[in-house]
Protein backbone atom coordinates (compact mmCIF):
# COMPACT_ATOMS: atom_id res chain seq x y z
CA UNK A 1 0.00 0.00 0.00
CA UNK A 2 1.44 3.27 -1.12
CA UNK A 3 0.41 6.56 0.95
CA UNK A 4 -2.61 9.06 -0.47
CA UNK A 5 -2.87 10.10 -4.04
CA UNK A 6 -0.56 7.52 -5.27
CA UNK A 7 -2.35 4.78 -3.92
CA UNK A 8 -6.08 6.60 -4.81
CA UNK A 9 -4.44 6.72 -8.70
CA UNK A 10 -3.71 2.74 -8.25
CA UNK A 11 -7.03 2.10 -7.38
CA UNK A 12 -8.81 4.10 -9.71
CA UNK A 13 -6.34 2.75 -12.44
CA UNK A 14 -7.50 -0.55 -11.41
CA UNK A 15 -11.24 -0.45 -11.55
CA UNK A 16 -10.47 -0.17 -15.48
CA UNK A 17 -11.38 -3.18 -17.44
CA UNK A 18 -8.28 -5.35 -18.02
CA UNK A 19 -6.45 -3.54 -15.35
CA UNK A 20 -5.56 -5.64 -12.86
CA UNK A 21 -3.56 -4.02 -9.35
CA UNK A 22 -0.07 -4.19 -11.16
CA UNK A 23 -0.64 -3.46 -14.37
CA UNK A 24 -2.44 -0.31 -12.43
CA UNK A 25 0.41 0.26 -9.84
CA UNK A 26 2.89 0.21 -13.41
CA UNK A 27 0.66 3.13 -15.35
CA UNK A 28 0.49 4.89 -11.81
CA UNK A 29 4.63 5.09 -11.59
CA UNK A 30 4.70 5.85 -15.44
CA UNK A 31 2.22 9.02 -15.17
CA UNK A 32 4.66 9.84 -11.55
CA UNK A 33 7.25 9.80 -13.92
CA UNK A 34 5.55 11.29 -16.84
CA UNK A 35 6.54 15.22 -18.00
CA UNK A 36 3.88 17.32 -16.61
CA UNK A 37 3.11 18.46 -20.19
CA UNK A 38 2.21 14.91 -21.21
CA UNK A 39 -0.39 14.46 -18.60
CA UNK A 40 -1.96 17.53 -18.78
CA UNK A 41 -2.42 16.06 -22.26
CA UNK A 42 -3.72 12.95 -20.97
CA UNK A 43 -5.95 15.31 -18.72
CA UNK A 44 -7.14 17.20 -21.47
CA UNK A 45 -8.34 14.19 -23.46
CA UNK A 46 -10.22 12.78 -21.07
CA UNK A 47 -11.65 15.59 -20.40
CA UNK A 48 -12.48 16.59 -23.87
CA UNK A 49 -14.45 12.72 -24.25
CA UNK A 50 -16.32 12.90 -21.52
CA UNK A 51 -17.54 16.43 -22.68
CA UNK A 52 -17.63 16.16 -26.43
CA UNK A 53 -18.69 12.34 -27.22
CA UNK A 54 -22.08 11.24 -27.34
CA UNK A 55 -24.14 8.44 -28.18
CA UNK A 56 -25.88 8.35 -31.98
CA UNK A 57 -29.22 9.20 -31.92
CA UNK A 58 -30.10 6.15 -34.39
CA UNK A 59 -27.36 3.18 -34.35
CA UNK A 60 -26.28 3.76 -30.32
CA UNK A 61 -22.58 3.79 -31.58
CA UNK A 62 -20.09 6.55 -30.16
CA UNK A 63 -19.54 10.17 -32.17
CA UNK A 64 -18.94 13.54 -31.77
CA UNK A 65 -22.56 14.66 -33.29
CA UNK A 66 -26.24 13.52 -32.71
CA UNK A 67 -25.65 11.21 -35.49
CA UNK A 68 -22.99 9.17 -36.17
CA UNK A 69 -20.68 9.22 -39.08
CA UNK A 70 -21.93 5.87 -40.50
CA UNK A 71 -25.38 6.50 -40.29
CA UNK A 72 -24.90 10.12 -42.23
CA UNK A 73 -23.05 7.86 -45.08
CA UNK A 74 -25.87 8.01 -47.72
CA UNK A 75 -23.32 4.91 -49.59
CA UNK A 76 -24.20 2.40 -46.83
CA UNK A 77 -27.07 -0.03 -47.21
CA UNK A 78 -29.83 1.05 -44.82
CA UNK A 79 -31.68 -2.66 -45.15
CA UNK A 80 -28.97 -4.35 -43.66
CA UNK A 81 -28.37 -3.77 -39.93
CA UNK A 82 -25.64 -5.82 -37.96
CA UNK A 83 -26.11 -5.57 -34.52
CA UNK A 84 -23.48 -5.69 -32.08
CA UNK A 85 -23.39 -4.94 -28.48
CA UNK A 86 -20.22 -2.68 -27.71
CA UNK A 87 -19.59 0.33 -29.87
CA UNK A 88 -15.93 -1.22 -29.87
CA UNK A 89 -17.69 -4.33 -32.33
CA UNK A 90 -18.40 -1.98 -34.88
CA UNK A 91 -14.77 -0.89 -35.04
CA UNK A 92 -13.89 -4.62 -34.99
CA UNK A 93 -16.52 -5.36 -38.18
CA UNK A 94 -15.74 -2.54 -39.71
CA UNK A 95 -11.45 -3.17 -40.03
CA UNK A 96 -13.01 -6.35 -42.73
CA UNK A 97 -14.41 -4.27 -45.08
CA UNK A 98 -16.87 -6.78 -45.78
CA UNK A 99 -20.03 -5.15 -43.85
CA UNK A 100 -21.57 -2.11 -46.38
CA UNK A 101 -24.90 -1.48 -44.33
CA UNK A 102 -25.70 -0.06 -41.18
CA UNK A 103 -24.89 -1.00 -37.51
CA UNK A 104 -27.33 -1.11 -34.34
CA UNK A 105 -25.65 -1.00 -30.62
CA UNK A 106 -27.14 -2.72 -27.71
CA UNK A 107 -25.41 -1.59 -25.22
CA UNK A 108 -24.57 -4.73 -23.44
CA UNK A 109 -25.77 -7.94 -23.27
CA UNK A 110 -28.19 -9.79 -21.47
CA UNK A 111 -26.71 -10.78 -18.02
CA UNK A 112 -29.72 -11.55 -15.35
CA UNK A 113 -27.16 -12.29 -12.78
CA UNK A 114 -26.08 -8.75 -12.97
CA UNK A 115 -29.68 -7.61 -13.47
CA UNK A 116 -29.36 -7.06 -17.09
CA UNK A 117 -32.32 -7.53 -19.01
CA UNK A 118 -34.18 -6.72 -22.40
CA UNK A 119 -34.85 -3.08 -20.41
CA UNK A 120 -31.25 -2.09 -20.05
CA UNK A 121 -30.75 -2.39 -23.82
CA UNK A 122 -31.27 -0.62 -27.10
CA UNK A 123 -33.59 -3.95 -28.06
CA UNK A 124 -36.72 -1.40 -27.85
CA UNK A 125 -34.68 1.11 -30.35
CA UNK A 126 -34.04 -1.72 -32.55
CA UNK A 127 -37.44 -3.03 -32.89
CA UNK A 128 -38.63 0.40 -33.88
CA UNK A 129 -36.32 1.13 -35.97
CA UNK A 130 -36.71 -2.12 -38.20
CA UNK A 131 -40.79 -0.89 -38.10
CA UNK A 132 -40.05 2.18 -39.38
CA UNK A 133 -37.29 1.56 -42.15
CA UNK A 134 -36.87 -0.73 -44.91
CA UNK A 135 -34.62 -3.13 -43.25
CA UNK A 136 -34.23 -6.17 -44.77
CA UNK A 137 -31.94 -8.35 -43.08
CA UNK A 138 -30.65 -8.07 -39.52
CA UNK A 139 -27.27 -9.37 -38.56
CA UNK A 140 -26.41 -10.59 -35.21
CA UNK A 141 -23.35 -10.39 -34.17
CA UNK A 142 -22.58 -11.20 -30.50
CA UNK A 143 -19.94 -12.51 -28.96
CA UNK A 144 -19.58 -16.20 -28.65
CA UNK A 145 -20.42 -16.53 -24.75
CA UNK A 146 -23.51 -16.94 -22.78
CA UNK A 147 -24.46 -13.84 -22.26
CA UNK A 148 -24.15 -13.23 -26.44
CA UNK A 149 -25.90 -16.79 -27.14
CA UNK A 150 -28.57 -15.54 -24.58
CA UNK A 151 -28.56 -12.01 -26.56
CA UNK A 152 -29.09 -13.50 -29.84
CA UNK A 153 -31.86 -16.41 -29.00
CA UNK A 154 -33.87 -13.59 -27.16
CA UNK A 155 -33.88 -11.89 -30.76
CA UNK A 156 -34.21 -14.33 -32.89
CA UNK A 157 -37.82 -14.79 -31.02
CA UNK A 158 -38.71 -10.59 -31.11
CA UNK A 159 -37.48 -10.30 -34.70
CA UNK A 160 -39.36 -13.89 -36.40
CA UNK A 161 -42.63 -11.97 -36.89
CA UNK A 162 -41.53 -9.15 -38.80
CA UNK A 163 -42.80 -9.85 -41.95
CA UNK A 164 -39.99 -9.97 -44.94
CA UNK A 165 -37.09 -9.83 -42.33
CA UNK A 166 -33.92 -12.05 -42.66
CA UNK A 167 -32.43 -13.06 -39.62
CA UNK A 168 -28.61 -13.84 -39.72
CA UNK A 169 -26.09 -14.43 -37.24
CA UNK A 170 -21.96 -14.26 -37.61
CA UNK A 171 -20.50 -17.74 -38.83
CA UNK A 172 -18.09 -18.96 -36.23
CA UNK A 173 -15.86 -22.26 -35.79
CA UNK A 174 -12.23 -22.72 -36.32
CA UNK A 175 -9.70 -19.60 -36.60
CA UNK A 176 -7.40 -19.78 -39.72
CA UNK A 177 -4.35 -21.33 -38.69
CA UNK A 178 -5.63 -23.07 -35.52
CA UNK A 179 -5.16 -27.01 -34.68
CA UNK A 180 -8.42 -29.26 -34.66
CA UNK A 181 -6.61 -30.88 -31.98
CA UNK A 182 -6.72 -27.54 -29.89
CA UNK A 183 -10.27 -26.62 -30.43
CA UNK A 184 -12.58 -26.64 -27.85
CA UNK A 185 -16.00 -29.19 -28.51
CA UNK A 186 -17.96 -25.88 -28.56
CA UNK A 187 -15.93 -24.14 -31.46
CA UNK A 188 -15.27 -27.98 -33.16
CA UNK A 189 -19.13 -28.25 -33.13
CA UNK A 190 -19.86 -25.06 -34.57
CA UNK A 191 -17.94 -25.29 -37.23
CA UNK A 192 -18.97 -28.75 -38.29
CA UNK A 193 -22.99 -27.78 -38.05
CA UNK A 194 -21.84 -24.80 -39.62
CA UNK A 195 -20.24 -25.96 -42.30
CA UNK A 196 -21.18 -25.40 -46.32
CA UNK A 197 -20.70 -26.98 -49.67
CA UNK A 198 -17.63 -25.80 -51.60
Amino acid sequence: MYEGPVQDLIDELGRLPGVGPKSAQRIAFHLLAAEPADVTRLQEVLQKVKEGVVFCDICGNVSEEATCRICRDARRDPTAVCVVEEPKDVLAIERTREFKGRYHVLGGALDPLSGIGPEQLRIRQLLSRISAQEVSEVILAMDPNTEGEATATYLVRMLRDFPGLTVTRLASGLPMGGDLEFADELTLGRAMSGRRAV
